[in-house]
Protein backbone atom coordinates (compact mmCIF):
# COMPACT_ATOMS: atom_id res chain seq x y z
CA UNK A 1 0.00 0.00 0.00
CA UNK A 2 1.31 3.18 -0.62
CA UNK A 3 0.90 5.20 1.95
CA UNK A 4 1.88 2.32 4.73
CA UNK A 5 4.84 3.15 6.68
CA UNK A 6 5.67 -0.80 6.62
CA UNK A 7 4.93 -1.37 3.12
CA UNK A 8 7.69 1.05 2.69
CA UNK A 9 11.05 -1.06 2.30
CA UNK A 10 12.62 -1.91 6.19
CA UNK A 11 15.78 -2.87 7.73
CA UNK A 12 15.03 -6.76 8.11
CA UNK A 13 16.61 -8.26 10.81
CA UNK A 14 14.93 -11.85 9.69
CA UNK A 15 12.39 -12.61 7.16
CA UNK A 16 10.88 -15.41 5.23
CA UNK A 17 8.84 -15.65 1.95
CA UNK A 18 5.58 -13.98 3.42
CA UNK A 19 6.74 -12.37 6.93
CA UNK A 20 9.48 -9.82 8.15
CA UNK A 21 10.77 -8.59 11.21
CA UNK A 22 12.67 -5.65 12.06
CA UNK A 23 13.11 -3.33 14.96
CA UNK A 24 10.47 -0.68 16.37
CA UNK A 25 11.55 2.78 16.35
CA UNK A 26 10.01 3.46 19.60
CA UNK A 27 10.96 0.28 21.54
CA UNK A 28 9.45 -0.79 24.88
CA UNK A 29 12.95 -2.04 25.48
CA UNK A 30 16.34 -3.31 24.15
CA UNK A 31 15.71 -5.73 20.83
CA UNK A 32 11.84 -4.52 20.49
CA UNK A 33 10.99 -6.33 17.36
CA UNK A 34 7.76 -5.99 15.13
CA UNK A 35 6.80 -9.64 12.81
CA UNK A 36 5.10 -8.21 9.47
CA UNK A 37 3.23 -9.93 7.14
CA UNK A 38 4.88 -8.48 3.71
CA UNK A 39 1.51 -8.06 1.91
CA UNK A 40 -0.88 -5.28 3.51
CA UNK A 41 -3.33 -6.69 5.74
CA UNK A 42 -4.94 -3.91 8.34
CA UNK A 43 -5.09 -6.27 11.13
CA UNK A 44 -4.31 -9.44 12.12
CA UNK A 45 -7.92 -11.41 11.28
CA UNK A 46 -7.23 -9.90 7.49
CA UNK A 47 -4.25 -12.01 7.35
CA UNK A 48 -4.59 -15.76 5.40
CA UNK A 49 -3.70 -18.53 7.04
CA UNK A 50 -0.54 -18.88 5.58
CA UNK A 51 0.51 -15.53 6.62
CA UNK A 52 0.00 -15.79 9.55
CA UNK A 53 2.15 -19.19 9.78
CA UNK A 54 4.71 -17.34 8.02
CA UNK A 55 4.12 -14.98 11.23
CA UNK A 56 4.90 -17.55 13.57
CA UNK A 57 7.34 -19.64 12.37
CA UNK A 58 9.35 -16.24 12.05
CA UNK A 59 8.12 -15.51 15.78
CA UNK A 60 10.13 -18.37 17.07
CA UNK A 61 13.74 -17.15 14.62
CA UNK A 62 12.78 -13.67 16.06
CA UNK A 63 13.17 -15.96 19.47
CA UNK A 64 16.10 -17.19 19.26
CA UNK A 65 17.93 -14.34 18.09
CA UNK A 66 17.02 -12.11 20.46
CA UNK A 67 17.96 -15.37 23.05
CA UNK A 68 21.25 -15.24 21.42
CA UNK A 69 22.14 -11.24 20.92
CA UNK A 70 20.42 -9.68 24.31
CA UNK A 71 19.22 -12.48 27.02
CA UNK A 72 16.34 -11.25 27.91
CA UNK A 73 14.51 -12.93 31.17
CA UNK A 74 11.42 -12.89 29.32
CA UNK A 75 9.20 -11.50 26.41
CA UNK A 76 5.58 -9.81 25.73
CA UNK A 77 4.13 -10.66 22.52
CA UNK A 78 1.31 -8.56 21.50
CA UNK A 79 -0.88 -7.73 18.59
CA UNK A 80 -3.41 -4.32 18.77
CA UNK A 81 -6.18 -4.87 16.33
CA UNK A 82 -7.79 -1.44 15.79
CA UNK A 83 -7.54 2.06 16.85
CA UNK A 84 -9.58 1.02 20.14
CA UNK A 85 -6.97 -1.25 20.66
CA UNK A 86 -4.07 1.43 20.21
CA UNK A 87 -3.01 0.18 16.58
CA UNK A 88 -1.54 3.15 15.36
CA UNK A 89 0.16 2.26 11.91
CA UNK A 90 -2.40 -0.32 10.00
CA UNK A 91 -0.39 -2.78 8.91
CA UNK A 92 -0.66 -5.65 11.13
CA UNK A 93 2.56 -6.40 13.10
CA UNK A 94 2.89 -8.49 16.42
CA UNK A 95 5.36 -7.31 18.64
CA UNK A 96 7.82 -9.46 20.38
CA UNK A 97 9.31 -7.44 22.64
CA UNK A 98 12.04 -9.04 25.51
CA UNK A 99 11.77 -8.19 29.08
CA UNK A 100 14.81 -7.70 31.68
CA UNK A 101 14.99 -7.97 35.15
CA UNK A 102 14.34 -4.80 36.63
CA UNK A 103 13.12 -2.90 33.67
CA UNK A 104 9.77 -2.21 35.39
CA UNK A 105 9.23 -1.93 39.42
CA UNK A 106 6.78 -4.85 39.63
CA UNK A 107 6.00 -6.98 36.11
CA UNK A 108 2.94 -7.92 37.77
CA UNK A 109 -0.04 -7.71 35.01
CA UNK A 110 2.33 -8.33 31.73
CA UNK A 111 0.88 -6.78 28.59
CA UNK A 112 -1.49 -5.15 30.83
CA UNK A 113 0.88 -2.99 32.44
CA UNK A 114 3.78 -3.29 29.71
CA UNK A 115 5.21 0.42 29.62
CA UNK A 116 7.27 1.91 32.27
CA UNK A 117 4.87 4.57 33.06
CA UNK A 118 2.16 2.74 33.29
CA UNK A 119 3.62 0.89 36.53
CA UNK A 120 1.76 2.84 39.74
Amino acid sequence: MKDCLFCAPQPYVLENDLAAAFFDIHPVSRGHLLIIPKQHYATYFEVPTADQQAMMALLKQAKAYLDAHYQPDGYNIGINVGAAAGQTVMHCHLHLIPRYHGDVPDPTGGIRKMLPADQG
